[in-house]
């Protein structure tokens, strides 16, 4: 109860503020601008024997005891100060600006904060605060596109099941979801780490890249405020277009969501005399040449596997299930050189992005052989005659406990169909690799159960709900339309 009163109090100030023009990232922001000096300024409690390096004139008691008349200038001037003091500092006040031109919100803002013992509060609050900040940010700006709803993170973690001392990285980390839904895994099935697995979690567990600054900075607050990391020393958050480089050491787990952006403006190529060219850069390791963002982060994940025992879960659309040209290219080498064991189909309208048919794939790397590495492909369909909303009703961790129980994280080798030609309702069947691979254009986009699109008189949907059914589908049919046109152009 304490947490939603505290989350409501501090968001609904944020009404106040937009009239002066301050938008709900910029909100966010200035928020974890202000946490961080108070948290700081919480651990300079003798009891605590933390040193954080902040310069005396841009601590918290600086913005306490400021005069309001100077309050917006000496704030503005040390979140300058701040970008350049090294360390943690940098990495969360890097391009720091003030967006409270109001002295008297600003000073309220701070009092709101300054309420609260943040640091006396337990792990599990605060960083439950910071989520729930998070995801009202997504749901009342649109900003969807990094923020993946946390019954899918919840499902794919639970099907990866992490271990102790495995590397897990994600090159579009985002506000770092899965980071937190592998942690929650790993507090929840190993309730007892030693030393050395404490530490390996607190600094070298997570690995992330998010091209977009401010979306890196909530990414390292919200995982310092969930116990990774410290002020002083930080995960391994870069803020850069991962695309662009191969990655040295390569990691156990990969859980992503890349950005669902059809086209990038610099194009991945393995040709060496073509990435001489402008708008061109060098992957030798990438099997083909694309433009189309998604099918580039599909061959990055590849590589940024152990080769032998890496595993991986990625939300992708549609359109790499079907896409020609490259595409297929594509889909024939992923079924030769990992094994796609898992695909799960999920429903329309639960992301913020509106208009997105997305799928989850699940692949291990194997060692090369002469045989394909998959061998059979278990689809779960959990998109046909399925309707959630972000709002009105959305998706839970409950709606996908029947795929992750299908899935049998435990042992894939006791997986059962429930589709049988008894039973044609079953959502979860197995294709085996020929028949995959003999399809038109190896198309992976595969589903068999019957949409029902006949009309109950009686119990019609809510106009609302029928009206966002309508544009979700032709969102997605737009683009999916556009990606094959850029792919072609």
């Amino acid at each position: 109860m304490k947490t939603n009163t505290l989350v409501a109090k501090i968001w609904s100030f944020c009404d106040t503020l937009r009239d002066d023009g301050v938008s709900y990232g910029d909100y966010l922001e200035q928020i974890t601008y202000l946490l961080f000096l108070k948290m700081a300024d919480e651990y300079t409690d003798p009891q605590y024997k933390k040193k954080f390096n902040i310069p005396l004139d841009c601590n918290w008691q600086t913005l306490l005891n400021c005069n309001d008349d100077l309050l917006i200038s000496t704030y503005s001037d040390n979140l300058k100060k701040l970008s350049i003091s090294g360390g943690m500092l940098s990495k969360i006040f890097d391009g720091a600006q003030n967006k409270i031109n109001d002295r008297h919100k600003l000073r309220r803002l701070i009092d709101l904060i300054n309420e609260e013992n943040w640091i006396n509060e337990s792990v599990d609050i605060k960083g439950e605060i910071y989520e729930s900040l998070l995801q009202k940010n997504a749901e009342s700006s649109g900003a969807g596109q990094y923020f993946t709803p946390r019954p899918v993170i919840q499902a794919m973690v639970e099907c990866i099941q992490p271990k102790p001392e495995e590397s897990i990285a994600d090159p579009s980390c985002g506000t770092g979801g899965f980071f937190l839904g592998a942690l929650n895994y790993l507090h929840a099935n190993y309730k007892q780490l030693n030393e050395k697995q404490t530490d390996y979690l607190k600094f070298r567990t997570f690995h992330g890249w998010e091209i977009v600054p401010s979306t890196a900075r909530l990414c390292l607050m919200n995982l310092f405020l969930h116990g990774i990391g410290d002020l002083q020393k930080t995960p391994e958050i870069e803020v850069t277009d991962s695309l662009k480089e191969s990655l040295k050491e390569k990691v156990k787990i990969v859980l992503a969501n890349p950005p669902f952006g059809k086209t990038s403006s610099d194009i991945a190529t393995n040709d060496e005399k073509k990435a001489k060219l402008e708008g061109y850069y060098l992957r030798k390791d990438f099997w083909v040449t694309t433009s189309n963002k998604q099918l580039a982060f599909l061959q990055h994940i590849i590589t940024m596997l152990r080769p032998e025992d890496g595993r991986a879960a990625v939300v992708l659309p549609d359109n790499v299930l079907f896409e020609g040209g490259v595409g297929e290219t594509i889909r024939k080498k992923l079924l030769d050189e990992v094994d796609l064991h898992t695909i799960l189909r999920l429903p329309t309208g639960i992301f913020y992005a509106q208009g997105v048919n997305a799928n989850v794939l699940f692949f291990d790397m194997k060692k090369k052989g002469t045989k394909p590495s998959t061998k059979d492909i278990w689809f779960y369909d959990y998109r046909t005659n399925v309707h959630h909303t972000p709002k009105k009703n959305p998706l839970t961790y409950e709606s996908l406990h029947d795929f992750v129980k299908c899935f049998s994280p435990q042992d894939r080798t006791k997986r059962k169909p429930t589709w049988t030609e008894q039973n044609k309702e079953g959502r979860w069947r197995k294709y085996p690799y020929n028949e995959i691979a003999n399809r038109d254009k190896c198309n992976l986009n595969i589903f068999w159960l019957k949409d029902d699109n006949r009309i109950d008189l009686e119990n019609l949907p809510e106009p609302d709900d029928l009206m966002n059914d309508i544009i979700g589908n032709i969102e997605s049919a737009l683009a999916n339309f556009k990606t094959i046109r850029d792919s072609v152009s």
